[in-house]
């Protein structure tokens, strides 16, 4: 098989791929949008809660803990590898970006980076991660922040680029398990 027939096929499987699983986001089920992640390779644990509308890039470099919600409208983008961990709460439209271009590079060569989010994060609406970023174990980011570096653990961060604006309670104990049964 020819090398440009091999790369052909691999982008064809992979728009189709993408295109199927953005269909996929909308199911109004969320046990067969569940199982049709897993089937694609999201690793998802127990009790955790994918809404509809979000959109999930590499699905196979993507890992998702216990008691995790995931609003609706965010993107996970697993091509440089996504960790989220257990009881982290996303809220409407959180955008997570693993890969992005060199601003400098000649070739517009990507540039991929794991994303770290720790147990107990809470990212409001509209938050923006960036790759290379890991937020630390309870840290809280506030609405519309863009996140470009590493969040303390129990830090509240906000604004554009994130920075710290206060610190939060280190005795979490709580869980979230709880999901609307169609949605």
């Amino acid at each position: 098989m020819s090398r440009i027939f091999k790369g052909s096929l691999r982008l064809w499987y992979y728009s189709v791929g993408f295109l199927f699983l953005k269909i996929v986001g909308y199911v109004p089920s969320y046990n067969l949008r569940r199982w049709v992640y897993r089937l694609f390779g999201v690793r998802i644990g127990n009790k955790s809660h994918i809404y509809m509308g979000t959109e999930i890039r590499s699905p196979s470099n993507i890992q998702i803990g216990t008691g995790t919600s995931i609003g609706h409208g965010a993107i996970l983008d697993g091509r440089g590898g996504l960790l989220i961990g257990n009881n982290v709460n996303f809220s409407t439209g959180v955008w997570i970006w693993t890969a992005e271009h060199v601003v400098n590079s000649g070739d517009f060569v990507v540039r991929r980076e794991p994303v770290y989010i720790q147990d107990h994060v809470w990212c409001s609406a509209r938050v923006t991660i960036l790759p290379g970023v890991t937020i630390g174990e309870g840290a809280v980011v506030a609405a519309g922040a863009v996140v470009t570096k590493d969040v303390e653990p129990y830090t509240i961060v906000g604004g554009v680029p994130a920075k710290k604006i206060g610190e939060r309670s280190k005795n979490l104990q709580y869980t979230i398990a709880q999901h609307l049964p169609m949605i």
